[in-house]
C-alpha cells in the first residue's frame, strides 16, 4: 500500500473509528488522542505490511491506546466514576458513525470556529497545523481553540445523533470560509458533506433531502471557482465570468443531486439555493439568465426562512426581473446594515442611471468590505463611473 493510499484509507476510517470508541463511553479527547496515536502506528507500518481489515485494525490499536490512558492517576479516577455506564467491547461495527462524530464535533455549546476546527480534526483527519495554516492563524493558537472545544463537550454523552442542521449550518459555514492553499476549506466542506450523505443513508428514517441539498449547493458554487478571481487576485462579478472555465462536470453532478433531493418532496432551504445555483450555472451568458424562475425560487426561500440575506438576494432579482427601481423598493425593506447592502443599492441606483446614488453606494460598500478583492472591485466601479461622468 502506497502512502497516498494510506493516508486517504486512514482520513475515511479514523472518524468511524472515533466514532465507535466514544459510542462505546469514552471521553472524547481522550479517544480522539488515542485514535491519534493508533494513526501513527498505521503509516509506520500499513505500507510494509497492509492489515486485512484496516478498520478493525485501527480500532483494535486505538482501543490500547486508551486503555493505557485509562491506566493513569486522572483517566482512572474518571473510569471508576462511570465504568458501571461503560458498555464492554464487543466485535467491531459496520455502521458509519460519521453522522455521531459530526453531531459532536457540531455541539451547540461550541462557537462556529471551534466547531468547524473540531471537525477538520477529528472527521478530517487534518492535523492540527494544517487547520492552523488553513484559517491563516499561528498553530499554537488553533491548538488552544481546539482544546477549548474539546474540554467543552467533555462529558456529554454521545449515544445519538444531534440536530442535523447544526451539522449542515457548520459545513455551509466551512464551505464559505473557503480559503485556499494547503488546504482549501471548500473542498474539506463538500468531501464531509459526501461522506455524510453516504453515511445518512443507513438511517432508519432514511436520508434527509437537505443534506444532498447542502452537497448539491457546494457542487454547484465550487464549479465556478475557476473564474471567481483573475490570475492577479482581482474579484470577477458572476456576469463577468467566462464561464468556460466552469466545471461543468461537477456542475453535471450538483443538478443530479438536486434532482434526486427535490423528488423525495420535502423542500428545505439548501435544495432551493441550489435550485437557484443551478439555474445560474444552466444560463450559456449572463443576459440568458431565467431571472424569472429564479425570484420564484427567491420567494419559495423566503416562506422557509427569514434570513436577511435572503431578503438582500431576493431584491437583486426582483430589479432583474421588473426593473431596478423596483429592486430598489424591496430593498428598502432589508437591514442596512448588512455588508452587502451598499453594493446591492449600488448595482441598481447604477441600472437606474442615477450615477451620483450609485458612487456614493459603491464607496460605502468598499469602506464596508470583507476582503481586499471585494474592496479593490468597488473601488473600480467607483472610478469607473466617475470617469464616465
Amino acid at each position: 500500500m502506497d502512502h497516498d493510499a494510506v493516508t486517504d484509507r486512514m482520513r475515511t476510517l479514523a472518524p468511524q473509528v472515533l466514532g465507535v470508541l466514544v459510542r462505546r463511553g469514552a471521553d472524547f479527547a481522550t479517544a480522539e488522542d488515542a485514535v491519534q496515536e493508533a494513526l501513527i502506528e498505521a503509516v509506520r507500518h500499513w505500507p510494509e505490511d497492509p492489515p486485512d481489515d484496516p478498520k478493525a485494525w485501527l480500532l483494535r490499536v486505538a482501543g490500547r491506546k486508551l486503555i493505557d490512558a485509562q491506566r493513569s492517576e486522572a483517566a482512572r479516577r474518571r473510569r471508576e466514576e462511570r465504568v458501571h455506564d461503560e458498555p464492554p467491547p464487543g466485535p467491531t461495527e459496520q455502521a458509519d458513525d460519521t453522522l455521531l462524530l459530526l453531531s459532536r464535533c457540531c455541539h451547540p455549546a461550541l462557537s462556529p470556529a471551534s466547531a468547524i476546527a473540531l471537525t477538520l480534526r477529528a472527521v478530517g483527519g487534518l492535523t492540527t497545523a494544517q487547520i492552523a495554516r488553513a484559517f491563516l492563524v499561528p498553530e499554537a493558537t488553533m491548538a488552544q481553540r481546539i482544546s477549548r472545544a474539546k474540554r467543552t463537550i467533555t462529558g456529554e454523552r454521545f449515544d445519538r445523533p444531534g440536530e442535523v442542521r447544526a451539522v449542515l449550518h457548520v459545513l455551509y459555514l466551512m464551505f464559505n470560509e473557503g480559503f485556499t492553499g494547503e488546504i482549501s476549506l471548500a473542498d474539506e466542506a463538500i468531501r464531509l458533506t459526501r461522506q455524510l450523505t453516504v453515511a445518512s443513508t443507513t438511517r432508519p428514517e432514511g436520508a434527509d433531502p437537505e443534506i444532498a441539498g447542502l452537497l448539491a449547493l457546494m457542487l454547484l458554487h465550487h464549479a465556478r471557482r475557476a473564474a471567481r478571481y483573475t490570475a492577479s487576485g482581482e474579484l470577477v462579478p458572476l456576469d463577468e465570468q467566462d464561464r468556460s472555465l466552469w466545471d461543468t462536470a461537477m456542475i453535471a453532478e450538483g443538478v443530479d443531486v438536486l434532482q434526486t433531493a427535490l423528488s423525495r418532496d420535502r423542500l428545505g432551504e439548501y435544495q432551493v439555493q441550489a435550485a437557484i445555483a443551478a439555474l445560474h450555472d444552466d444560463a450559456p451568458t449572463a443576459d440568458e439568465t431565467d431571472w424569472p424562475q429564479i425570484l420564484e425560487w427567491y420567494d419559495e426561500l423566503t416562506k422557509l426562512t427569514d434570513s436577511p440575506v435572503v431578503a438582500l438576494n431576493r431584491a437583486v432579482a426582483v430589479g432583474q426581473v421588473d426593473g431596478p427601481r423596483a429592486g430598489l423598493a424591496a430593498l428598502a425593506d432589508v437591514d442596512p446594515g448588512l455588508s452587502r447592502w451598499d453594493a446591492v443599492a449600488a448595482h441598481l441606483h447604477e441600472r437606474a442611471d442615477d450615477v451620483d446614488r450609485a458612487v456614493e453606494h459603491y464607496t460605502a460598500a468598499a469602506d464596508r468590505a470583507t476582503s481586499s478583492a471585494e474592496r479593490t472591485h468597488l473601488i473600480k466601479q467607483v472610478a469607473r463611473l466617475r470617469a464616465g461622468r
